[in-house]
């Protein structure tokens, strides 16, 4: 198989997830009627870029983490086709329902699925678990540090929150495109392998990244945006803000420990912390998704790389 789909299809993804992910690191100030939903969408799309670009000159402990999941062999064009290919059907799928999945989760559920489609020996258990262990410290970092940053904040100052809330998704906007940039980049690196000479991405791949995942978020996600943003918690400026800020530290620890970790899953967790009244049943439902990523974008992987072999 040509290499040109799997870069295609690996366009396609970050397209989406600058369309889909991205929008979280956004939702507080446009839920909070700081930001208007443009406004925001162009600082997401500039941060974005920057933190690809910025965190690849300076680090690929994360795109690294992503390389070395499988071991693709002679197949790897195949089985990153699948991968990538069932990483877009889901997400559009829940973009479709206004669900904010992460493409993080998904593509490495997609990875998972492919390997096994392969044989269990193509797949790497100790990065894998790495990736694990990130799932479920990004979760607790950012309920935990939501509600704290809560606690900490006085009352008052609306005014002031109002600003450290375009602060806060400016960061959290850099620190998505720094954690999803390099997944990207390790399944390039993965995809340019396939002579045996290791993790190695061209010195363009940062910036042709970095703006697509620009150009996706300027193509907005506002159904994610109300999700999270709007009914699933009632959020004030304060709160919004202690959920920034929460989300934001939990992304940067998990980053610089190399762990590939979601920002909607920190961000949604940090803004479960930090707010009031949570609307269970929208809670319930994005648990319910993220429960069925793996599953789901390995199965569809699996048996996509089943029909694609010979």
């Amino acid at each position: 198989m040509p290499l040109l789909p799997v870069l295609l299809l690996l366009g396609a993804v970050i397209l989406v997830n600058g369309w889909t992910d991205a929008p979280n690191a956004i939702a507080t100030p446009v839920a909070a009627g700081t930001l208007s939903f443009h406004t925001a969408v162009l600082l997401a799309a500039g941060c974005n870029l920057l933190g690809v670009a910025g965190t690849a000159a300076v680090s690929d402990a994360v795109a690294r983490t992503l390389f070395s999941i499988a071991d693709f062999g002679p197949f790897a064009l195949t089985a990153l086709t699948a991968a990538l290919a069932a990483t877009v059907i889901w997400a559009v799928a829940a973009w479709r329902f206004g669900i904010p999945t992460s493409e993080s989760h998904a593509l490495t559920a997609g990875l998972t699925g492919a390997a096994l489609a392969l044989g269990a020996e193509h797949l790497r258990l100790a990065p894998l678990l790495w990736v694990g262990w990130g799932l479920i410290l990004s979760l607790a970092l950012g309920a935990t540090l939501g509600r704290l940053f809560t606690r900490l904040l006085p009352s008052g100052g609306e005014r002031s929150y109002r600003r450290g809330q375009v602060a806060g998704a400016a960061l959290t906007s850099f620190l998505h495109g720094a954690q999803d940039g390099q997944k990207f980049l390790g399944v390039l690196a993965l995809a340019l392998a396939l002579d045996g000479s290791g993790f190695s991405t061209p010195a363009w791949a940062a910036w042709g990244c970095a703006s697509l995942m620009a150009l996706g978020t300027l193509l907005g996600g506002r159904r994610i945006i109300d999700t999270v943003g709007r009914k699933m918690v009632l959020l004030t400026p304060r709160t919004g803000f202690a959920a920034d800020l929460g989300c934001a530290a939990a992304l940067a620890v998990c980053t610089l420990w190399g762990l590939p970790v979601s920002t909607t899953h920190a961000k949604t967790a940090a803004i479960l912390g930090a707010g009031s009244s949570p609307d269970g049943k929208v809670a319930g439902s994005l648990g319910l998704a993220w429960l069925l990523t793996f599953p789901g974008c390995g199965v569809i992987a699996f048996l996509l790389v089943k029909c694609l072999l010979p």
